[in-house]
């Protein structure tokens, strides 16, 4: 609290130190004069600090910024350093900004939004960092600081900087992982079991061109048997998972599968993410349920639980989730890079909304839905040609940054220009 309360104090003082004090070029400006936010340069022995605080003003928008000289074709680090203070939204109310600027001042590209690291220090501050490479046309950047819609609230920067790096620090490494999705319907079977085991060959088909991880349908152990729901609800960890966790171990990949789970009384409509040891890594329970579920007595599950692989951070939603795009940001807004969905039927239109909207790729496994792999623009990058089995796939570069016309890189400014309410969880 020491930090919140000297911040306060500090604040408080009142307006802007004078232009001729502000060290390094930098200067305070706001959309409209009535709405600047109170600001202030406090000097101590390791440098100095940027402060800025809503003053009591709910529409309070400013920024402290200043220009330095680039190179075209130069690997750049930008840096700095933040801490927050009565904030309730800091992904909404606190930003750094990069402009690309030519020799009069015009921007020449779309701006970049650092992001900041997801937790804080002990002592309250975080790191904004991110590499970028200067474009042909900029001779200037302008690293801008703001703080804006947050009347309580205070926000401390240091270190911004914009540094010469070298071209293998800018330049981000491939992170590819390669997802296989299955397209099958099993027939004839009269048993879980015997379902799982018609999906068995299609795993060791996805295991044996390398995949990384392999996207099963909604309700595995159900469809085609002729039984009920409740005959085949099983817990979890139970049978299937068991049997899938071996086929995962045994091709060393992870699997994803749609299962119902008995928890006592209580039965979910389940994915289940397995690792390449065959554990159990985790469970998400369907949220958002049809009416045809409710009616038999399927219980909605109430989190939405990501998880951290060897390639990256997944998350899982079930079929009827897809037509509700909550479910889809709460994941993306918990980290989720890759989302997989079991799914039996649906509309493939809000597959593309759910990866458009947040900049995350979709990975669907279905029966009467085409089994699909959709990147970030909504686009397919595998779909499975008919209704006849087929093993699907993809190869993802996480780290690819996808660049739109005229909003540059969507996705770090999903969070920035989100509604108020969805608060990106820390």
């Amino acid at each position: 609290m020491t930090h919140i309360l000297l911040l306060t104090s500090l604040l408080l003082l009142g307006a802007a130190t004078a232009a001729g004090a502000v060290p390094d070029g930098w200067a305070f400006s706001s959309p409209r004069p009535e709405i600047a936010p109170k600001s202030l340069v406090v000097p101590d022995a390791a440098g100095y600090s940027l402060l800025l605080s809503g003053g009591g003003n709910s529409a309070a928008d400013g920024k402290w910024s200043r220009r330095v000289p680039v190179t075209p074709g130069q690997p750049v680090a930008f840096t700095a350093r933040c801490r927050t203070a009565n904030i309730p939204e800091p992904h909404r109310s606190v930003m750094a900004k990069v402009l690309w600027l030519d020799e009069s001042g015009k921007q020449v590209e779309q701006a970049e939004f650092p992001t900041a690291s997801p937790t804080a220090r002990a002592d309250g501050w975080r790191t904004l960092a991110a590499n970028y490479v200067v474009p042909a046309k900029a001779r200037q950047a302008q690293l801008e600081l703001h703080l804006r819609w947050a009347p309580d609230g205070q926000v401390e920067w240091r270190d911004a900087a914009l540094a010469a790096t070298s071209a293998a620090a800018a330049a981000p490494t491939t992170r590819n992982v390669k997802v296989a999705s299955v397209h099958h319907r099993p027939r004839g079977a009269k048993s879980p079991r015997e379902n799982l085991e018609q999906f068995a060959k299609h795993i060791e088909a996805a295991g044996q061109t390398g995949a990384d991880i392999v996207c099963l349908p909604e309700g595995t152990t159900v469809c085609g048997t002729g039984l009920k729901v409740p005959d085949v609800a099983e817990p979890i960890p139970g049978p299937s998972t068991e049997f899938l966790g071996q086929l995962a171990a045994r091709h060393k990949c992870y699997v994803v599968a749609g299962i119902y789970e008995r928890d006592g009384k209580v039965i979910y409509n389940t994915s289940v993410l397995l690792d390449r040891a065959g554990t159990l890594v985790g469970r998400y329970r369907k949220v958002c349920l049809p009416r045809e579920e409710v009616e038999a007595g399927i219980t909605p599950g109430t989190t939405y639980p990501v998880f951290d692989t060897d390639f990256g951070r997944i998350g899982m939603m079930i079929c009827w989730d897809l037509s509700y795009p909550e479910v889809a940001r709460r994941l993306a807004a918990n980290g989720a890079e890759i989302i997989f969905m079991p799914i039996c039927g649906g509309n493939g239109i809000f597959a593309r909304a759910r990866a458009i909207e947040n900049q995350v790729h979709i990975v669907a496994s279905g029966y009467d839905f085409r089994t699909a792999i959709y990147d970030k623009t909504g686009a397919d990058l595998a779909r499975a040609p008919d209704d006849r089995p087929h093993v699907i796939y993809a190869t993802i570069d996480l780290n690819h940054r996808q660049m739109w016309p005229w909003l540059g890189d969507w996705r770090s400014r999903i969070w920035l220009e989100s509604p108020p309410g969805a608060k990106r969880p820390e």
